[in-house]
């Protein structure tokens, strides 16, 4: 890199949510030690939220369904951020798409640094046969490295979180006046083998609304998960679903705002720990061995599905594979442990 540029570094990170939640914290405590250092970050317009508090971090739209689709569309797209005058990329995906891209930074010797997944410590860690359990580095990690790569060290810490976010008008209109404390559940995930039941999850909510202690905020998205957490809603007094209620920046806003989230191994889990809320989280098929955690969570907070008896958990990185006889894993995790472990980490 050119030390007499002002450094621009493109950082890719075109996934899912709760991928670009992860970066977040990493983009914070890269900012604290280079304030000088020009970010854009590629990524989806959604998400663009998430990096609203970070000095220097611009985002970028990609459109990989529309004007930046296949080669060719990469190549518009490579053209528009040439015209921003990037000299590093930090690749946080390492995808076919990131791949095409490195080809064209590649024209002009840009340097081009890409995340090591680590597929061979993955598939031994989540393989039947002959698994070697141990925990692999750390995804935030991973993406530290990724910088370091580039000739911009830092260190990691657990203070590297957003501040509380002001709770706009509308999440205030939705709330009321109410000095109970704030607990996000979260019940849902990409895929079954990582979701804890509904009728389980229910078991939670009742005593906690029993109590009267807590305002319970419903999360989740899409049509059918509304329609589950409307039913739900309907049956407390304490108990709010805000799908579909909230814009994504306010959403995030009342997430900066909860006194605790109960998340499965999914994105909202990131969401919470990119501002510093405590995360109780329930893992069925996957494990934190993998390398996603909740960032800055204590792994006390984790409640994991009995290995003694599924002992091939984790059987894949992201809970899509689910072996016979593993649908149920997570129900090894009770309602009794869940509600005990919400109220000792309240308590601490």
């Amino acid at each position: 890199m050119d030390k007499n540029k002002r450094p621009h570094i493109l950082v890719i990170r075109l996934s899912a949510m709760g991928d670009a939640a992860m970066t977040v914290p990493v983009l914070v405590a890269f900012v604290d030690k280079y304030p000088t250092v020009q970010i854009t970050v590629l990524t989806r317009s959604f998400f663009k939220p998430m990096f609203s508090q970070l000095k220097n971090v611009e985002v970028f739209e990609a459109d990989v369904k529309g004007r930046h689709k296949g080669v060719f569309g990469l190549w518009k797209l490579y053209k528009e951020l040439k015209l921003l005058k990037i000299n590093a990329v930090a690749d946080l995906h390492n995808v076919l798409r990131s791949k095409v891209l490195k080809r064209y930074f590649g024209f002009d010797k840009t340097p081009f640094k890409q995340i090591d997944k680590n597929r061979a410590g993955r598939k031994a860690l989540t393989r039947s046969k002959n698994k070697v359990f141990k925990p692999l580095t750390s995804t935030h990690q991973r993406y530290v490295d990724v910088f370091t790569a580039l000739g911009f060290p830092f260190e990691l810490e657990s203070s590297h979180v957003l501040a509380k976010e002001k709770c706009p008008e509308k999440v205030n209109n939705l709330i009321g006046q109410d000095a109970k404390q704030w607990i996000g559940i979260a019940p849902f995930a990409a895929f079954a083998g990582k979701m804890y039941p509904l009728e389980l999850m229910q078991q939670v909510v009742d005593e906690l609304n029993a109590s009267n202690k807590f305002k319970i905020f419903l999360f989740g998205g899409g049509v059918s998960e509304k329609e589950k957490l409307k039913k739900l809603e309907s049956s407390y007094e304490n108990a709010v679903n805000v799908v579909g209620k909230l814009s994504y920046s306010e959403e995030l806003a009342l997430v900066s705002n909860l006194d605790l989230m109960v998340s499965m191994d999914s994105g909202n889990g990131h969401l919470a720990a990119m501002y510093g809320v405590p995360v109780v989280s329930i893992w069925g098929v996957t494990h934190p061995y993998a390398g996603f955690y909740p960032f800055g969570q204590p792994i006390k907070n984790a409640l994991l599905a009995d290995r003694d008896k599924y002992p091939l958990i984790p059987t894949s990185v992201y809970g899509n594979k689910v072996p016979e006889g593993y649908e149920r894993a997570i129900e090894t995790v009770s309602p009794k442990q869940i509600l005990s472990k919400i109220y000792k980490t309240l308590d601490r």
